[in-house]
């Protein structure tokens, strides 16, 4: 047996399939979050530059800012799959999908599902806590629009980048741990739910649970699917279509990103509904029998 099929394991479930020495994941764990945070504050600092801005870490998102963020994210992710590949020798397509090959098709249908899903969610919140998300008027001026570019550009990269850096990456490093298969796959979804939890930077409660919430459920996702496109499918509708209706909702000005205490509330356990929705969903379609042709 070589060095590069040793570490994947073709007979366990997607999220505990990988064996690598110890030390590798703590490395996995702890550094992307330090490489993200140090590309954000630097391209924060250089969209202050270019924007004449006095105080680049405020919390207004506007165009550049939110270009910023989703590039810095997208990239992170992608070089965190890269270094897991460097140090184990694994071939990358196994963190994308295993045993099976990635699969465009489900891609596709999962995006169709969630984002209905999410939609419906906001549609809900809309109706019972229309003040909760902190929207005001509909507008569209050129921010507006702006912001509706980057967003269908580049927030599929940051939803992307955040599931290979935590479903990808660190779910299946932390499970490897541990050796009996249900005992793996808690430990990968626990630490790799709390590090996406701590990364998004809430001091609230109620953010800091909803996080949780949205991390287990694609966790959950990436293993009774057995790859990243039911995840990556939910995470990029999620976010494409809550950042659309945060701008659209926004008075045709740029949308606040406020993490800090007292932010949230109980209207996020109508978005955590959508995320347990997505994941029957999930588990309902993948366990239905194929049709062998």
């Amino acid at each position: 047996m070589t060095a590069r099929t040793a570490v994947v394991d073709g007979s366990r479930p997607f999220g505990a399939h990988l064996r690598m020495s110890w030390w590798k994941p703590l490395v996995l764990i702890g550094v992307p979050p330090l490489v993200l945070v140090g590309l954000q504050v630097l391209s924060y600092q250089l969209v202050g530059v270019i924007e004449g801005s006095d105080d680049p870490m405020a919390a207004t998102i506007t165009p550049l800012k939110l270009l910023a963020v989703n590039l810095s994210i997208g990239a992170t992710g992608v070089l965190t799959i890269v270094a897991l590949v460097r140090m184990t020798k694994v071939p990358w397509r196994s963190l994308i999908s295993s045993p099976r090959a990635f699969d465009a098709r489900r891609l596709a249908r999962y995006l169709v599902a969630a984002a209905v899903l999410v939609g419906a969610g906001l549609g809900v919140v809309a109706l019972v806590a229309p003040e909760a998300p902190g929207w005001t008027t509909f507008g569209v001026t050129g921010t507006t629009i702006a912001m509706l570019v980057v967003i269908v550009l580049s927030t599929p990269l940051q939803a992307a980048g955040e599931e290979l850096m935590f479903r990808g990456a660190v779910l299946p490093a932390a499970a490897s741990w541990v050796r009996a298969v249900h005992p793996a796959l808690a430990v990968g979804l626990v630490v790799s739910s709390l590090g996406f939890a701590v990364v998004h930077g809430s001091t609230d409660p109620w953010l800091f649970g909803y996080y949780v919430v949205v991390a287990l459920s694609t966790g959950l996702m990436a293993i009774i699917s057995r790859g990243l496109e039911a995840p990556v499918a939910f995470h990029v509708a999620n976010n494409v279509v809550t950042t659309t209706v945060n701008t659209l909702m926004a008075g045709g000005g740029a949308f606040g990103l406020d993490r800090s205490t007292d932010t949230g509330d109980a209207s996020l356990l109508i978005l955590a509904a959508v995320n347990i929705g997505m994941v029957g969903l999930v588990w309902t379609r993948e366990r239905r029998p194929r049709v062998r042709c």
